[in-house]
């Protein structure tokens, strides 16, 4: 399974003042104006409407167009936004329900620009870049799979299977007062190499039955001692459900020993780069 990454990159002067995508805090006392908080790109010819379900007070999101490209925005004070979990499934919850409809790229979260004329320009100057980017990612959807697991039932498993390992736990166990700790750290060390060897198994395994049915996959930095997988998943939309009985299917398989975490459908926010690189402004 490839590792399919776009990244879109545009060196046009956009943000407000002192804003970014990854701001930590938010004050509307400090707007200086009315700008625009971008959600995600399209391919749409016509003035669409989507509801008032933007970010902050909930206003109205729309689109704003260049050619057959449109972004899709909401008005918003000239403010740094802090991800809030609030703001943060606001912004979220304005892609989940355009993607229903339409092939996205997600922007990043807190992205404000000045003005509508701003919107266009990004637009304008990246329409290449984001055609061929919504080319490759049409009726493509993303899926979450986190893997946990339970260190001592995998241990358990490993001392039944591992000859080298039952035999060693044995004779300390036999010899508890007379065991050295040479043979205890050793045991640690044939205990550590193993469940390396079986996560990076289990890892392998999981990958391999979903590969048939995803475009591509990209691995995420795991968290925690229990995590061993935390990846997303390209998916055709129209196999979708093909996917999902094989995530079912192999969380079965693995039901004592692993927990899946599944999430999704989302827009491919691991699989799209939107890189704004910002100058200062006038």
């Amino acid at each position: 399974m490839s590792e399919l990454h776009e990244t879109v990159e545009t060196n046009r002067e956009t943000f407000a003042p002192g804003a970014s995508p990854t701001a930590q805090q938010s004050d509307s006392s400090s707007a200086t104006g009315t700008g625009k908080y971008v959600y995600c790109i399209i391919r749409e010819e016509h003035q669409r409407d989507f509801g008032k379900i933007g970010i902050g007070s909930h206003g109205r999101v729309y689109t704003v167009h260049h050619g057959d490209l449109a972004a899709v925005v909401s008005d918003t004070p000239i403010v740094i936004y802090d991800p809030t979990r609030e703001n943060v499934l606001a912004h979220e919850f304005v892609n989940e329900t355009v993607m229903r409809e339409f092939t996205v790229i997600p922007m990043s979260f807190g992205t404000v620009f000045r003005s509508e004329e701003d919107v266009s320009e990004l637009l304008r100057s990246t329409y290449q870049a984001f055609t061929d980017v919504l080319d490759k990612m049409r009726d493509k959807i993303e899926f979450g799979l986190k893997i946990l697991w339970d260190r001592d039932k995998v241990v358990a498993n490993i001392e039944n299977e591992n000859d080298e390992i039952r035999r060693l736990k044995d004779e300390i166990t036999r010899n508890a007062a007379s065991s050295t700790y040479f043979a205890r750290m050793q045991l640690g060390r044939l205990i550590e190499a193993a469940l390396e060897e079986t996560s990076n198994r289990y890892v392998s395994e999981v990958h391999e039955a979903l590969k048939p049915v995803a475009v591509a996959s990209r691995s995420n930095k795991v968290i925690g001692d229990r995590m061993i997988l935390n990846a997303a998943f390209l998916v055709d939309r129209a196999r979708s459900e093909e996917f999902d009985e094989r995530v079912r299917d192999v969380s079965r398989k693995y039901e004592d020993l692993l927990t899946f975490k599944y999430t999704g459908p989302w827009p491919p926010y691991n699989f799209v780069n939107i890189k704004l690189k910002l100058e200062k402004a006038s």
